[in-house]
């Protein structure tokens, strides 16, 4: 599946966006205006300008709706969720070469809010996803301590773990030591 840099760079935001939800760690890591503007710089989010507390309520809010996307059922129902969020962010497409990348299309008006930016590229990166026919790449670690987000972008569709942790790894480990102490009994 090729994946243009600018959408892979949006899906990216949208993973790490869902997965600062209490639901995914210990602790919500949006806890503050302070832990969002450090969100906004590590992802080089653009035109974004001086975040407050409204701002901070609002990117929590479009991050509930992406992990809706993340738990859609069906394309039908992920499809749904993401023209709600893209038509709510008022999307004006536009292309743009800034910051040393080359000509893409962003989808947030200029001066947008920085929860109308996200909710506008990651939801059109996410749309992306849904038209190639791909939703179910939309998943969530199979972990049983887990619940990452991730978008399984393997050849053959077979990623069940996040590489945010070593979940996989430790499963399997698990497993090995379950049947060798099974084996010496």
């Amino acid at each position: 599946m090729l994946i243009p840099h600018d959408t892979r760079k949006a899906l990216d935001v949208v993973v790490d966006l869902v997965n600062t939800a209490p639901e995914s760690e210990p602790h919500d890591r949006l806890a503050d205006v302070e832990a969002l503007s450090a969100f906004a710089r590590i992802h080089d989010v653009s035109d974004v300008g001086t975040l407050g507390e409204a701002d901070l309520r609002a990117v929590r809010a479009v991050r509930a709706r992406f992990a809706d996307v993340f738990a859609a059922p069906d394309a039908q129902a992920a499809a749904e969720l993401i023209n709600r969020l893209v038509a709510a962010a008022g999307t004006t497409p536009r292309l743009t070469n800034h910051d040393g990348f080359d000509w893409h299309v962003h989808y947030f008006a200029p001066g947008a809010s920085m929860a109308d930016h996200l909710a506008a590229d990651c939801g059109m990166a996410l749309a992306f996803i849904v038209t190639s026919g791909e939703q179910e790449r939309l998943r969530r670690c199979e972990a049983p301590d887990c619940r990452h987000a991730f978008v399984d972008l393997s050849r053959n569709r077979s990623r069940r773990y996040c590489d945010s942790r070593t979940c996989g790894n430790r499963l399997h480990v698990a497993a090995y030591r379950a049947r060798r102490k099974e084996a010496s009994g």
